[in-house]
């Protein structure tokens, strides 16, 4: 099995790798359709079903599909651009393309929240159609958005692309209980491995790269949620608190009566920031989410400022324990709200997170998958019951909290042998287990749970 880096994590926009960044990828490849049909088009139109239309205006499903229709993509998203097309879309009622022309294209009526017609393979699913001059449709596709900013036609599902394997690699595990097997037998660590396969599919020179704008991106985003103020929008009115948590913490820096305990505030601080950037619709990375994305930054930059002896020639490292870790939680169980709750996003976010901290402070093979297994252990049963559909109350502080846990856990694992009661595997399957068992409303449709019993405005 082999899900590399730059799969798990994605550069991106918020709020939701897989309410936003996912539709605008679909209805991306959905022009490539057009422009290989031998049809002339004349007008387009969306419907979007399950998860995406129950918490699709808190998502902004709606406004992504309509970029992605118009051109965009969430890795070279320009704000002040999609600004102005998303005007001219409004007032024109149509979408103008340099290779496929004036296309006829009303949100009010083409964009469509079908809220009673769920689509069969995956909760987040919407349809893309595209409609010659008589206004009949002559191209349909089926898209599901299944977590993280994957995106799957509705034939590549059927077909398992899913759980695709791909070309083989060095190492090609599909389990922890195989990983662990594989780096006793070469030697390697988990990240060496892991490293061995990226390099086998590409260029090793643009993988270092790569990581190096991961990293560049996740930390540029953590300052500018430190900086930034003011109230996130969606209509609830939630203040971004990680500025000032932030003062507040510089300006007790050096006093001999602070509490050990700060140091919690410190890896919350990090982890709101990209989220309060995230739900304001900035540039993020998925981790393996956008509901997820400040917890692994947050650990990160938690290891390289706080942790005596820590080093930056290890972010390498960091990155690719903990997308063999994410890769597992795919493969195996899910990452994605919408099919198996929160437990998915923040749980293996933070699991993620504190296999790639016990890695870099010296942790075995046998630690790293201790580490994680703690994390998302602890996770489970989590639902994802976003108030109003936004990513903000709970996930924002949900992301400190994960953070937090992801330390702990690598940290208790530093402290054994690596032999423990409850294998990775385990747990990923009791995940997945729960996540089938959970009950629709809790989630990401905004039907039970918080989403209820908290005043939506």
């Amino acid at each position: 099995m082999f899900l590399s880096v730059f799969d798990m994590f994605k550069v991106g926009i918020g709020p939701s790798s897989s309410h936003t960044m996912g539709p605008m990828v679909a209805a991306a490849r959905f022009l490539d359709m057009m422009r290989a049909s031998p049809f002339d088009f004349h007008g387009l139109r969306a419907s979007l079903h399950g998860s995406l239309a129950f918490t699709g205006v808190g998502h902004a499903t709606d406004r992504a599909t309509i970029l992605g229709l118009a051109g965009f993509l969430p890795d070279t998203y320009d704000d002040d651009k999609t600004e102005a097309a998303l005007a001219a879309i409004t007032e024109t009622k149509t979408i103008v393309l340099e290779d496929l022309g004036t296309l006829r294209f009303d949100p009010k009526a083409d964009m469509i929240f079908d809220y009673d017609h769920a689509l069969p393979g995956h909760a987040n699913g919407m349809v893309l159609m595209a409609l010659d001059a008589q206004g009949d449709v002559t191209l349909r596709q089926v898209f599901y958005s299944v977590g993280g900013g994957f995106v799957l036609t509705e034939e590549e599902l059927a077909q398992g692309k899913a759980t695709d394997e791909g070309d083989p690699v060095p190492y090609p595990f599909k389990s922890a209980a195989e990983m662990l097997e594989m780096a006793k037998t070469s030697g390697l660590s988990i990240a060496q491995m892991k490293r061995a396969n990226e390099v086998s599919r590409g260029c090793e020179q643009s993988f270092a790269k790569g990581t190096q704008r991961l990293w560049q991106v996740m930390n540029d985003c953590i300052n500018r949620g430190l900086e930034r103020d003011g109230i996130l929008p969606g209509g609830l009115s939630v203040r971004r608190r990680a500025k000032g948590i932030y003062d507040a913490l510089m300006a007790e820096r050096g006093m001999n009566l602070t509490a050990p305990h700060t140091i919690n505030d410190w890896m919350s601080v990090y982890a709101m920031a990209v989220n309060e950037e995230n739900a304001a619709g900035g540039q993020v990375v998925t981790a393996p989410t956008n509901g997820a994305a400040g917890v692994l930054p947050a650990v990160l930059r938690y290891y390289l400022d706080h942790v005596p002896g820590a080093s930056e020639k290890h972010i390498e490292d960091f990155l690719l324990t903990a997308a063999a870790i994410g890769g597992l939680v795919k493969y195996n169980a899910s990452i994605s709200g919408a099919e198996a709750g929160c437990q998915a996003e923040v749980g293996s976010a933070s699991a993620m997170a504190a296999a790639g901290l016990c890695a870099v402070m010296g942790g075995t093979p046998e630690q790293v998958e201790n580490a994680a297994e703690i994390a998302l252990e602890h996770h489970l049963g989590m639902t994802c019951d976003p108030v109003k559909g936004l990513v903000q109350v709970p996930c924002i502080e949900r992301n400190g909290l994960g953070a937090i846990k992801a330390v702990s856990a690598a940290s208790l694992a530093l402290r054994g042998d690596g032999q423990h009661f409850v294998p990775l595997d385990a747990v990923i399957e009791t995940m997945r287990q729960t996540g089938a068992d959970m009950h629709e409303k809790y989630k990401e449709t905004s039907l039970g749970g918080l989403a209820v019993n908290v005043p939506n405005c």
